[in-house]
């Protein structure tokens, strides 16, 4: 039997985590995401366990037989930086998007900003409908 991922949808409301949040300059940078992330994802917010926001379901399995449900965007506010969840399989084939984006680190499929004053929205933008279209045509079952 395939072992399910630890992290889970919770029933906390995203508004309620987003909120509760210590740090005002990391707190509206969340809230900036999580309405960017509602409008190109078309869905709304749910939380994954403690501390992240995703948006949309999906099933993936990989090619080792690895299997398990997660969502098509996500981030979470950590203490210090902002971890977007764009991509599946890693970010590699997006470098374009990336050389244009500003300061930022990437890992897997994790892209990590300080604090969004430190990229070009515009190009976040478009590096979050990339990643979403790439994921969406890979063989995967989008809920």
């Amino acid at each position: 039997m395939a072992q399910e991922n630890k992290t889970q949808p919770t029933t906390l409301p995203v508004t309620e985590f987003l909120g509760a949040m210590a740090h005002a300059g990391r707190r509206e940078d969340a809230l900036q995401v999580h309405a960017m992330m509602q409008r190109i994802s078309g869905h709304p917010g749910r939380m994954w366990g403690a501390s992240i926001v995703g948006y949309g379901d999906m099933r993936y399995r990989y090619a080792t037989g690895r299997e398990g449900d997660w969502f098509l965007l996500g981030f979470s506010p950590r203490k210090t930086s902002l971890s977007l969840y764009l991509c599946l399989g890693g970010l590699e084939q997006f470098g374009a998007y990336l050389d244009r984006l500003g300061k930022h680190k990437t890992g897997a499929g994790c892209l990590y900003i300080n604090k969004l004053a430190d990229v070009d929205l515009a190009v976040l933008e478009e590096l979050m409908v990339a990643t979403m279209a790439h994921v969406k045509a890979l063989d995967i079952r989008i809920k």
